[in-house]
């Protein structure tokens, strides 16, 4: 027993001088050896049983690699057998545990370097969205940002992240990273010029006799796709013919493509002129038949295509309810008529004249009014208790305050009777299109810039939510949500002239942008939204198969801050981390309705634009697109009364984009003109020229 015993003990004394020997001849272990284990660091192991290989080769380098040491490890001497001396195998714990906590420091450093990269990236999304106006998703990385810039450039990215030119299609062109036949030589720019190409006899750009070029095989790429009914290849166009490019050919098509591309100047885009407001009095009447006869003449001389003029709610409901006055429209719409003039209406629910309109002065229903002597609420109400009477509240849009009646149902009997008395109009096509209005000045947003309270440009206004209907409705949402305490409006949100860095709410990183800031312009926005899809939906009904429009405003000041402030007291949920105008258009599509949007005024100075933080061709840019994006029509109307050459042309410009990708342009434009409009004034010359314009009479290089 003893001998066995001695005899192992010397194997084991052999073996770890082996081992050690090797170690230190080579300076470090062959990774394609295995290692010699102690057989003493392992006493309750079965030294009978196999012992299992270990990897070797990349699989021994992958597995090294996964434990390798860090520097501050081998530095601080924190790996057993690194540090030498006679302590090294001893010390072993004690290291694992220091480098264990070294590899911890090491993960927070991680940590805090994908933090501080995330925060760069979310500064960059804040950049584009607010300055360049890409309408980015909350949660927008980086793969969102190259689309949008490739959207920028004229490309189309799909959902999958095909990306391809508007003028090909991704399933039968192959891109190479070579030089290919782009625009103005793609097929889509062929076929677009070919009239203009053969009339002036030019030569084709790629000739099917030719025999294949070695320069074109870097630039043709031909599709694999089956051609129905006949195997691959048997079908080939123009424009996958193999052939070469001659200089003096590739000149004459940029030039022919040149004039092709300039294709909104043939647009036609409907021209219409708002009647003034005051040629029907307050009784109903038309006040001056003669004079409204001379200003349609002048008008049809211009060529206008059509006229809009006010319904008021206030004049023909202005009395009593239910009794309804159209005597004096339904002789102007004989005038207009006779010129053989179309006619868009509008249903004007909205107080006219309370903001520096004029002399004219129209009220809601005097009824109406009344009613609100007793019960205030009906109006919409500001932070310090001040109502405003621009138009009904939309928190009683299902509440029977109004002689038994909601507010839906005031504005559909309303609508009901104009259709019904005016039927021989429609029949006959007269009338065209009739505008719901839906909100202060017509146009769907909040009375949140009331000059007779104090409002003066460029204020962010304030929140119109504080009479009893919607604090009811606020406090409901809120509890449903589980936060009883939201159910109140903010109380730091400042007043009408304040500007969005001297409140708590809209500064930047302001209150707008937390939990209950989110949740009240969520709430806030979802009412506008509520109002106008049950007014729209009763419209439908009343107006069937008659263009229905909406006007939107043009809340261009504060645009180039992060809250975009006064978008949001009038109702917007648009900061610039969200788009706010989609979730409008979703709800206007559904009812196919068209938008009119109100084009911003003239040019302002640089540092107008700077104190107001003001963005006019921002705000346009992401409203049109956001239209158009959602397959709605838009139309214009211009915002002042009168402009020069250059207003002109910036209208021209936004109802006709040069070189549109997809072509979309204006649906009509709505002109506001000064009252009354005569033929000696500075205005006449420059609309003359505006409508040929947009009727596509006249080219910009005529001029």
């Amino acid at each position: 027993m003893w001998e066995q015993h001695r005899s192992e003990q010397l194997h084991r004394t052999k073996m770890h001088t082996l081992n050690n020997t090797i170690t230190t001849t080579t300076g470090s272990q062959d990774p394609n050896l295995d290692p010699i284990p102690d057989p003493d660091q392992f006493p309750n192991r079965n030294r009978n049983q196999p012992q299992s290989r270990r990897p070797r080769g990349f699989a021994a380098a992958a597995a090294a690699a996964s434990i390798a040491p860090t520097e501050n490890d081998v530095n601080n001497g924190n790996i057993a057998g690194i540090g030498g001396g006679e302590g090294s195998s001893g010390g072993g714990g004690g290291g694992g545990g220091k480098g264990k906590r070294e590899r911890e420091k090491e993960k927070e450093r991680t940590k805090l370097r994908e933090r501080h990269r995330r925060a760069i990236t979310s500064r960059m999304l804040a950049g584009l969205r607010q300055y360049g106006n890409f309408p980015l998703p909350a949660r927008a990385d980086m793969n969102d940002v190259i689309a949008a810039l490739a959207r920028e450039a004229g490309w189309s990215v799909e959902a999958d992240g095909t990306t391809y030119r508007q003028s090909q299609q991704p399933n039968h062109v192959v891109q190479f990273p070579t030089r290919s036949i782009e625009s103005p030589l793609s097929s889509s720019t062929l076929k677009n010029c070919a009239k203009a190409a053969i009339e002036s006899q030019q030569h084709s750009v790629l000739r099917n006799d030719e025999k294949l070029a070695p320069v074109s095989l870097d630039s043709i790429g031909i599709a694999e796709s089956d051609h129905p009914g006949n195997g691959r290849y048997t079908s080939v166009s123009p424009i996958t013919s193999v052939g070469c490019l001659e200089a003096n050919q590739l000149i004459q098509d940029v030039h022919s493509a040149e004039q092709c591309n300039d294709f909104t100047e043939s647009f036609y885009v409907p021209v219409y002129a708002m009647l003034p407001v005051g040629i029907i009095d307050n009784f109903g009447q038309l006040v001056d038949p003669e004079g409204v006869r001379q200003e349609l003449s002048y008008m049809k001389s211009l060529n206008v295509d059509g006229v809009v003029i006010d319904c008021w709610w206030g004049i023909v409901e202005g009395w009593n309810p239910q009794k309804y006055v159209w005597s004096g429209y339904r002789e102007l719409f004989n005038l207009i008529r006779d010129f053989k003039l179309k006619l868009q209406v509008v249903m004007a629910f909205h107080e006219y004249g309370g903001n520096a309109s004029g002399n004219v002065m129209i009220s809601l229903p005097q009824w109406v009014l009344k009613i609100g002597k007793d019960n205030p609420d009906i109006f919409f109400t500001d932070r310090e208790g001040r109502r405003s009477f621009e138009c009904l509240n939309w928190s009683i849009d299902k509440e029977r305050v109004l002689h038994g009646r909601t507010g839906i149902e005031v504005y559909f009997d309303f609508m009901r009777s104009f259709r019904s008395e005016f039927d021989d109009l429609f029949v006959e096509g007269l009338i065209t299109a009739v505008e719901i209005g839906l909100g202060a000045s017509g146009e769907l947003k909040y009375p949140s810039f009331p000059e007779r309270m104090g409002w003066i440009y460029p204020g962010i206004g304030e929140f119109q939510c504080y009479d009893k209907y919607s604090q009811l409705s606020l406090q409901k949402e809120a509890k449903s949500r589980g936060f009883t305490f939201w159910g109140k409006g903010p109380e730091n949100a400042g007043q009408y002239s304040s500007h969005p860095h001297e409140t708590v709410f809209f500064q930047e990183r302001g209150e707008y942008d937390s939990y209950y800031g989110r949740f009240f312009l969520n709430w806030y926005s979802q009412l506008l939204i509520g109002h106008a899809e049950n007014v729209l939906s009763l419209a439908n009904l009343a107006f069937e198969e008659t263009k229905i429009i909406v006007k939107i405003p043009a809340i261009y000041w504060s645009y180039k801050t992060a809250s975009h402030a006064a978008e949001l007291t009038a109702g917007y949920y648009n900061p610039s981390n969200r788009d706010g105008y989609s979730l409008v258009f979703e709800t206007l599509k559904k009812y196919s309705v068209t938008v009119k949007f109100v084009c911003p005024g003239p040019q302002m100075s640089p540092n107008a634009h700077e104190e107001a933080l003001a963005d006019p061709e921002g705000l346009s840019w992401q409203v049109i697109n956001a239209a158009w994006d959602k397959g709605l029509q838009i139309g214009g109307e211009n915002a002042i009364t009168c402009f020069d050459r250059d207003g002109c042309m910036r209208l021209i410009d936004i109802a006709k984009p040069r070189n549109h990708p997809d072509g979309y342009h204006f649906s009509f434009f709505t002109y506001r003109q000064p009252s009354p409009l005569v033929q000696g004034s500075t205005c006449f010359p420059d609309l003359d020229y505006f409508i040929k314009r947009m009727h596509g009479d006249i080219r910009d290089k005529q001029f």
